[in-house]
């Protein structure tokens, strides 16, 4: 690395905790009330009770991370799409762990290349949404989301 990725990695750990309590804070809330929402079926968030590695979660972590995944009631991938056309503050890449917040579609994007059969197979649905969450404002990312389930189906 360079001088300037050295003084850029330096500035950015002074700020990393409290970006990564924000980070974890927007998370947990998310995960909340997608697990609440009617259009939501499973949402995987190890801060969750209802997760299968939450016990092991709360051992391990002092926090729970900004990664969400959720799978609409109706598991319909055109939902899903429309889902993803609606969102305003989220934006639609395939990455993780910005300030900024993401969404994803693992079955049109990520792993589109592999049959349908093998992803579901592999607990991949074909209305998962993928969730890095990021540090903008809780109302905001809420909102987004809220809408978009609303018009999605």
């Amino acid at each position: 690395p360079g001088p300037m990725d050295c003084f850029l990695t330096l500035r950015g750990t002074k700020t990393l905790h409290l970006r990564m309590e924000q980070h974890c804070a927007n998370a947990r809330r998310l995960a909340q009330m997608l697990n609440a929402h009617s259009k939501v079926g499973r949402v995987r968030y190890p801060g969750l009770p209802s997760h299968p590695g939450h016990a092991l979660a709360q051992q391990q972590m002092s926090d729970y991370g900004g990664m969400i995944s959720f799978e609409l009631a109706d598991d319909d991938m055109d939902e899903a799409l429309a889902l993803l056309e609606t969102v305003e503050v989220f934006t639609l890449a395939e990455s993780l762990g910005g300030v900024e917040s993401l969404i994803e579609h693992p079955a049109s994007m990520t792993h589109a290349s592999i049959p349908a059969e093998e992803r579901r197979k592999i607990g991949l649905t074909d209305s998962l949404i993928r969730l890095s969450v990021g540090v903008e404002s809780f109302d905001d990312l809420r909102d987004d989301l809220d809408r978009a389930l609303e018009n999605a189906g």
